[in-house]
């Protein structure tokens, strides 16, 4: 079993917990992390940019003028890519799908190794409870300090803590995110992670064998 430290949110240790190996000691796997982090970022990925083609573009479907006999060159409409204004060709359009398919044994997989390479690096923190005597983000800015916590933080509250999401929210650089909804790639673009008891013993059942 693997031993971490349990802190209070006035910066004191309180105890010290065993963390089963089958969740917080997993055996490293860059591979399969990246293949799902990549898989993450496309399926979250949001299509701006739209170029209209020929039948998008505002302008009258008439032949400009008749085929031949003008002495210039033929043309059928308005809305030609050739002409200024016309619609663009090969151009973005949201049509487009970057989604990417990850089957659950490699997502569950990949969390696991994300949740160890936390402990491995020294950057899980577990507190005995996210809770405040009031929902103010002053408080939670003071507890964070008391936690000597610098960098990108995310935090996994259990359903009795989902309150903190409140005051926590608009904090720079921390991330409050319901323990059921935890992700590789949510994991990866934070330095740290904070969880709960409570937080840990979801994991726990959530991730038996």
């Amino acid at each position: 079993m693997t031993k971490i430290s349990v802190y209070n949110l006035s910066g004191k240790k309180v105890e010290d917990i065993n963390m089963p190996e089958n969740i917080f000691a997993v055996p490293s796997n860059n591979a399969l992390l990246h293949q799902v982090y990549v898989a993450q970022a496309a399926n979250r990925r949001q299509i701006i940019a739209h170029t209209k083609d020929k039948a998008e573009v505002a302008g009258s479907g008439k032949k400009p003028w008749r085929q031949k006999g003008t002495g210039r060159a033929r043309v059928g409409s308005v809305r030609t890519p050739v002409w200024r204004k016309g619609g663009v060709v090969f151009g973005p359009t949201k049509e487009r799908n970057f989604k990417k398919k990850i089957n659950e044994k490699m997502k569950r997989k990949a969390i696991l190794i994300a949740l160890s390479e936390k402990v491995r690096s020294k950057n899980l923190m577990v507190v005995d409870e996210i809770k405040l005597k009031e929902k103010k983000t002053k408080l939670f800015v003071k507890a964070l300090r008391n936690l000597k916590i610098k960098g990108s933080t995310l935090i996994g509250l259990s359903n009795s803590e989902k309150d903190i999401y409140l005051c926590s929210r608009n904090i720079l650089k921390v991330s409050p995110l319901s323990v059921k909804q935890l992700n590789v790639f949510d994991i990866l673009n934070h330095k740290n992670l904070i969880l709960s008891k409570e937080s840990v013993k979801f994991l726990e059942g959530k991730y038996k064998k």
